[in-house]
């Protein structure tokens, strides 16, 4: 950021008066209008250290005539230095009415609310306008669901470079045995490629929250994938929710078994987009499934078809898992290549997962 911006955006904040507390990391800190009171269960805390502000438009890589959306604005923190950016234009996603008053007059106080655009809604509902970037601190509690909407809706976008919460960061970078390696790292590493920035503490926000943030740098891949998406992700779904247990372990039990034999009967009778938004928003999630047991089911029999059917259809299932030679892998152990080699395996001998 050159001087003169620097020197306007220190002006500004002058202005608004020096109600936030100073970060004990930073000598000064932006200032807000504090005159509403800040919510921490909805997740407004505002980043106040004017060196991670900066430090993270600098990670963007702005180019000039870039068209950016940014989600949960706040008071204008960020705001303010990517409009100041040679950008075209921002597009803030904004649901309380406090905050999107205050980002607006921020904005034409700077003289610059030509270039900005607010939107007052959900950033996890709203449409979003087409973008080259997404710059944002994300409140924690959508950070799931907007990542997935990210890169599993009709998006097209160059980087996005999010601050989140350090321990969902890390589950997000996360490679093939890591301990916090999961369902999370895996759907996204199909589409994109993850880099963590650096870590920012929790003193550089106001009001401080519990736990520290990390700054991610999240890039599209240039080529999607040769796999429907939508079969993949009910695939990881059914392998990390119960993750710590092989994946012989998994596909052998009789719930699921019957359960696949029926989505895959389903699946032969018809045809149609199964990547809508109830799906979309919950790709992410990798918190373990309600554990299956052969007891709950006392026979192999399901509704219109014989023992005989669903038996044919669990040699199936043992013959994909034996020609793969991971039954006995687990698959916070297993590579993407190792996963999608056994979904190809099952959809060949008919076997569906959504």
């Amino acid at each position: 950021m050159n001087r003169a911006v620097s020197s306007l955006l220190t002006r500004h904040a002058a202005r608004l008066g020096s109600l936030c507390t100073s970060s004990s990391s930073s000598p000064a800190s932006e200032a807000w209008d504090g005159r509403f009171r800040l919510h921490k269960p909805r997740g407004q805390h505002l980043l106040t250290n004017p060196r991670i502000l900066d430090a993270i438009v600098r990670h963007a890589a702005l180019r000039p005539g870039d068209a950016v959306l940014e989600v949960g604005p706040g008071t204008g923190n960020l705001t303010a230095r990517l409009l100041a950016s040679p950008v075209h234009h921002v597009t803030a996603v904004e649901i309380d009415t406090r905050m999107v008053e205050a980002v607006t007059a921020r904005a034409a106080a700077l003289d610059l609310a030509q270039k900005l655009t607010v939107i007052q809604d959900d950033a996890v509902e709203a449409d979003f306008p087409e973008f080259d970037v997404c710059v944002a601190n994300i409140p924690y509690g959508i950070s799931s669901p907007l990542i997935a909407k990210l890169l599993f809706g009709a998006y097209r976008f160059r980087t996005a470079t999010l601050l989140l919460q350090k321990e969902f960061a890390q589950r997000l970078v996360a490679v093939p045995g890591d301990s916090e390696y999961n369902r999370l790292a895996a759907n996204v590493r199909m589409v994109a490629d993850v880099k963590l920035l650096m870590d920012v503490s929790k003193r550089d926000f106001v009001p401080m929250p519990r736990v520290d943030s990390s700054l991610v740098e999240i890039r599209p891949r240039a080529a999607m994938p040769d796999v429907d998406l939508a079969e993949w992700l009910a695939f990881t779904r059914e392998c990390f929710g119960q993750k710590n247990k092989t994946l012989g372990a998994i596909f052998k039990q009789k719930r699921k078994v019957l359960d696949l034999f029926k989505r895959s009967q389903r699946a032969e009778r018809c045809t149609g987009d199964a990547t809508g938004s109830g799906i979309i928003l919950g790709v992410l999630d990798d918190g373990d499934h309600e554990a299956c047991s052969d007891e709950d089911d006392s026979s192999d029999r399901v509704a219109g078809f014989s023992e005989e059917e669903v038996g044919a259809f669990k040699e199936r299932i043992a013959s994909a898992l034996d020609s793969s030679e991971l039954a006995g892998k687990r698959p916070t152990k297993m590579s993407n290549d190792e996963l999608l080699r056994l979904l190809r395996l099952f959809n060949e001998r008919g076997i569906r997962f959504q």
